[in-house]
Formats: C-alpha cells, sequence, structure tokens
C-alpha cells in the first residue's frame, strides 16, 4: 500500500511522512482534510495504516537498509529516499514512542523479590504430605505505590512459571 505515496508530490511527500511520525510519537496525525483530493476515503485509511506498520517494523526491527529498500519494494525512488531520510531522522523519536507505548501496557513494575522453600509435613487432611512448597513475595510498585505480593507454589505450579519466564526470555532475547 506504500505505492499509494506516488500520488503525492516529491515535495508534499517527506511533510506527510513526518505527520505521519509526528502521530506515531503522540503528537497531531496528517489530516484527511489536507489531502482529501490526492488519496480516496479508503486509499487514505490504508496508506496512513501502511506507513504507520513500516515505520513501527523499520524501527522495532532495526532493519538495514537493504531490508528497508525491499520493504518499500516498487515505490518510486525519489518517495523511497524520502521515506528512509525519514526513518533515518526520527529512529530514535520512533524506538522511544515504541518502547512507551509498550510501557504503558503495564505499569507495574517488579522491584525485588523473596523466595523460601517449606516442606509441608501434614494437612488438617492428611496426615503424612510431606510436598514441598515455594513460597515468593515480590515487591511491586504501581503507579508510584508499593505493594507486596505472597505467592506459594506447588511443584507443578512452579515448573509452570518457570517455563512461562523462560518463553519470555526468550522472547526478548530474539527481539535484541
Amino acid at each position: 500500500m506504500l505505492k499509494l505515496l506516488d500520488k503525492i508530490s516529491p515535495t508534499e511527500c517527506p511533510k506527510l511522512l513526518h505527520r505521519v511520525v509526528d502521530g506515531i510519537c503522540g503528537r497531531s496525525h496528517p489530516k484527511r482534510t489536507e489531502y482529501g483530493e490526492t488519496w480516496s476515503l479508503l486509499e487514505w485509511g490504508e496508506l496512513i495504516s501502511s506507513l504507520t506498520y513500516f515505520f513501527r517494523i523499520a524501527v522495532g526491527r532495526k532493519c538495514s537498509d537493504q531490508e528497508l529498500q525491499e520493504l518499500l519494494g516498487d515505490l518510486e525512488s525519489v518517495r523511497a529516499e524520502a521515506v528512509l531520510q525519514c526513518v533515518h531522522a526520527r529512529q530514535e523519536e520512533i524506538r522511544q514512542a515504541l518502547v512507551d507505548r509498550t510501557n504503558r501496557i503495564c505499569s507495574t513494575q517488579l522491584d525485588d523479590f523473596n523466595w523460601q522453600l517449606k516442606l509441608a509435613l501434614s494437612s488438617d487432611k492428611l496426615s503424612s504430605l510431606n510436598t514441598p512448597l515455594l513460597n515468593l513475595c515480590l515487591d511491586l510498585t504501581e503507579n508510584g505505590l508499593q505493594r507486596a505480593v505472597n505467592v506459594e507454589m506447588n511443584k507443578e505450579e512452579l515448573n509452570t512459571l518457570i517455563t512461562a519466564l523462560e518463553a519470555a526470555n526468550k522472547v526478548i532475547l530474539q527481539m535484541k
């Protein structure tokens, strides 16, 4: 859908691109009324969506210039160069907007943790239990307020937690 950029003049193209980046960064998006004669409503929606996606992918994945050229496809060279210049000029700003967007998903932060291993020898229902239990205490900060969360897990629950944390770590390593 970036091919729709060919409908705009080469001098107007960088202005539009920077306005799209402004929108990604939380400032004002380009207005459809300013470009109503150039694109239909459907084309406008597809173009803005495609450009936003392109900028997020280009910066989020730290694409090389060659990868960016491949993503741009058969876009006219003048406009492709304008897109590349916009990515290079605003890369850090876009990256920070993506980080902020990700951080807004959850405002809770882990400050510290502590754990204890216990052995439950019996319960009110069984006289001989012999079950290992992990007591995990998480110190969290949410919107400036500190709170503690205590979780007690048996072996199966602990294995599930470890598997989930390993999967999350793998995703983080792939993002680097």
